[in-house]
């Protein structure tokens, strides 16, 4: 059976979400977490591989809350992501303690992909059309070409009650991505999406196609992201503690460049997720009226 791996990125710090890890926090009626939901809808659409992309320290009580349970349905893999793991020759601020970006998370699994692959974030809920979507996408394509997808997701359906959020705002012609923006300070107000920074105000188009890092990769899309990170890394200042090499810019490069295409794939389903600690309750009430309408089972593993 040829493997389709979903790669589930959870090493960010999460500082806007307060005290604990907003990627461990419960939110089921079970104590699951919003990773668990994207795991079973993922191994219902098909694919038969997890990789949790994590901090060291992280992996203990990961296994304990759910890999132990999802290891007895589907092959799991845990990879670290880490400062000092950089090509030979390069070197970042020993001041630095953010993470180098979500291009070089998935560089921290190029040991444990071996067919394609889906990258999601692990703080996120996307539902279940976005992962049947991908699965179907990655069946079919070919090995040797860089053919990627997007699950797109409306603007509206992705913005928090809480406080303002980033979104890489795409353009799209006959279902192929032409660009991606990354766009921040993304609010919901009573008039629409909007993007505040100070006393600049823009009104968003609220049936845009955003990106919510929900990729298809085909495999050798890593050979890509190892030749970008070296000319990323030997472009950095020496006190360049918060450049990160991201996947919607590195994306948004190969389009550009004329090197690979991105079919996108539009979803409707709603996201939602804990970028601020006082989502939480929310989220609990969501997933919870999911169960009670069969969305989903009793327990998912």
């Amino acid at each position: 059976m040829k493997e389709i791996s979903l790669v589930i990125m959870a090493a960010g710090i999460g500082s806007r979400f307060g005290d604990g890890v907003k990627q461990l926090a419960k939110v089921g009626p079970n104590g699951e977490v919003i990773m668990e939901y994207s795991i079973y809808d993922a191994v219902e659409a098909g694919f038969n591989k997890i990789v949790f992309i994590i901090r060291p320290e992280l992996e203990e009580e990961l296994h304990r809350l759910l890999g132990e349970r999802v290891s007895k349905k589907v092959d799991i893999e845990y990879v670290y992501q880490k400062l000092d793991d950089i090509p030979k020759g390069c070197s970042v601020s020993k001041e630095r303690k953010k993470p180098l970006g979500t291009g070089h998370a998935i560089l921290a699994a190029r040991n444990v992909i071996n067919g394609p692959f889906a990258v999601i974030n692990a703080d996120d809920y996307y539902g279940k059309e976005g992962f049947k979507k991908l699965y179907k996408f990655l069946s079919q394509a070919k090995e040797d070409e860089l053919d990627m997808a997007m699950a797109g997701f409306v603007l509206e359906n992705t913005l928090s009650d809480n406080g303002s959020v980033s979104r890489g705002i795409c353009k799209v012609e006959n279902g192929k991505l032409l660009s991606v923006e990354e766009t921040h300070n993304i609010y919901k107000t009573e008039n629409g999406a909007k993007t505040i920074d100070g006393e600049n105000c823009k009104k968003l188009d609220e049936k845009a196609i955003v990106s919510m890092n929900m990729w298809g990769l085909p495999k050798i899309f890593i050979n890509h992201l190892q030749e970008g990170f070296k000319d990323f890394l030997h472009a950095l200042e020496k006190d360049d503690v918060k450049s990160e090499y991201l996947l919607p810019t590195i994306i948004d490069r190969i389009i550009q460049n004329k090197k690979g295409n991105v079919e996108v794939l539009k979803s409707n389903d709603v996201w939602f997720g804990v970028t601020y600690k006082e989502d939480k309750e929310k989220v609990i009430d969501k997933l919870e009226s999911l169960h009670k309408n069969g969305s989903y089972p009793e327990k998912l593993f």
